[in-house]
């Protein structure tokens, strides 16, 4: 049975964002910029997100950084091919405000409730482009726990913020301080828009390059047995 909300909150305070990018442009400020507007927000992150916004924060991160490891208490798969698909992150992501059932889920799991989730892609695009990419840097590059996180973040703009892009972070600081740290029904909508459109040109790009192969030309570069 699919949920029906009919009750939701216009603006939603920051106080917990999970970060996971590939492309770190801006990162820093964003990041600064976060902790300032609200110096008790919580950011969770992952690999090597987690160390950069480390360095980011200096003295700060013992206070505002938590390592998505941590929370789950599940270590990253080897080559950090699982790092973010628990239940866990999707039950604080995907929890209704004014779901008494999600409430109940939320305190028997102890789960955090995010509010924001920050997200761009493995660069699958570039590097296909690339002249030596060989099909398994390809697939290596194939994104999973960000997609589904943006997806789930997308599809709650109830009250979740979803960030694909980079160029977003100065426009939502600009949000964020007008509202003393909350985020509009109105921008969790447009960055909802945005996200989806991000996702399916990344699955739309990932198709063409599989449809431009035969079995054949996908099977050089491995040891068949």
């Amino acid at each position: 049975m699919i949920n029906t909300v009919t009750e939701i909150d216009d603006k939603v305070t920051l106080k917990n964002v999970l970060i996971s990018v590939s492309d770190k442009t801006g990162l820093d400020a964003f990041v600064k910029g976060l902790v300032k507007i609200n110096p008790s927000i919580r950011i969770y992150s992952t690999g090597g997100t987690f160390s950069y916004i480390k360095d980011v924060l200096g003295a700060d991160a013992e206070k505002n950084l938590i390592q998505v490891s941590d929370y789950t208490k599940q270590p990253e798969m080897q080559g950090g091919l699982v790092k973010t698909l628990d239940f866990k992150i999707y039950l604080g992501i995907l929890s209704e405000t004014y779901n008494d059932a999600h409430k109940k889920d939320i305190a028997r799991t102890n789960a955090t409730i995010f509010d924001m989730i920050v997200v761009n892609l493995y660069p699958f695009e570039k590097t296909v482009a690339k002249a030596e990419s060989t099909s398994e840097n390809a697939r290596g590059n194939i994104d999973i726990g960000g997609p589904c996180m943006l997806r789930a973040s997308a599809k709650n703009f109830l009250r979740v913020a979803s960030v694909v892009d980079p160029e977003d972070y100065p426009v939502i600081l600009k949000e964020l301080e007008a509202n003393k740290g909350a985020i509009t029904f109105a921008q969790r909508f447009e960055l909802a828009k945005k996200t989806f459109k991000h996702t399916a040109a990344y699955d739309t790009a990932i198709s063409a390059y599989l449809a431009g192969l035969s079995a054949a030309d996908a099977a050089k570069v491995y040891n068949l047995h």
